[in-house]
């Protein structure tokens, strides 16, 4: 990955919450001004699932949301490089850290009704395989940030060095039932609201992607729109780009 946004430090939390044992197993939860109870956005980082990239730059994302007034949960969890990494932990953490939202509402105000996932590339498809497996907590909608949604067009095309293969741990041909629980296209309709937001000139994940999830969504009845916006991969998480109202207001309308 490039671009100065993973490497700028980022406005601090107010917690950084353990939602399971592991050292891996925390998020970091923002909180606006004001009593609530409030909205709430989980927040997935990408980095292709390695273990090199965390949940930091996300942070910038996630505290900007927070200043339009929404509360954010931002997730770390085990990615490949990490022990138990890959399919089925990234997953399952996934699905564990979305579900102890609901925990910390018993101690923050937070509106457990008006919740949204949200991720970037490789983030973005565990946010959308969160909505559509439906093994968190119940959402109001979801939105892919430049999002890797076809885990079986990602090994075509050997993206980030054929990672989908380490992920899943072989080809669509050796594990065809890991590639229909784990790839979000796989598994629609999931009846949950999602918007689409990609770059135009994003050569690390390709807008085909993003295209033909739409397409494959809307035919199966979703509410699922792209939004295609000017600039590159870290333009649509980074809060100083051009494009981050039009992510923003996509993101709060949900």
């Amino acid at each position: 990955m490039a671009g100065d946004i993973l490497t700028l430090q980022a406005p601090p939390a107010d917690y950084r919450i353990p939602w399971g044992p592991g050292e891996l197993q925390f998020g970091d939860l923002r909180l606006p001004p004001g009593p609530g109870p409030h909205p709430a956005v989980i927040v997935i980082h990408g980095g292709y699932w390695r273990a090199a990239y965390d949940l930091l730059y996300a942070g910038h994302m996630s505290a900007a949301l927070t200043r339009r007034g929404v509360a954010t949960w931002n997730i770390e969890y085990r990615r490949l490089g990490n022990p138990g990494g890959g399919y089925p932990g990234t997953l399952d953490d996934v699905a564990r850290a979305s579900i102890h939202l609901s925990k910390i509402a018993t101690v923050h105000p937070l509106n457990m009704g008006r919740v949204v996932a949200i991720g970037h590339s490789a983030g973005a498809h565990l946010a959308l395989w969160l909505a559509t497996s439906r093994q968190g907590v119940p959402l109001r909608g979801a939105v892919s940030l430049a999002g890797v949604l076809d885990l079986k067009r990602a090994y075509e095309l050997k993206l980030s060095n054929n990672v989908v293969n380490e992920l899943l741990g072989g080809s669509p041909q050796q594990y065809p039932d890991r590639y229909k629980a784990a790839s979000p296209i796989e598994r629609l309709p999931s009846g949950v609201p999602t918007r689409l937001i990609h770059g135009e000139a994003d050569n690390i994940v390709p807008m085909e992607f993003s295209e033909h999830y739409e397409q494959v969504a809307r035919e199966k009845g979703d509410d699922c729109k792209l939004i295609k916006v000017p600039g590159d991969h870290f333009d649509v998480v980074d809060p100083r780009s051009k494009v981050w109202k039009t992510v923003s207001d996509a993101i709060l309308a949900l």
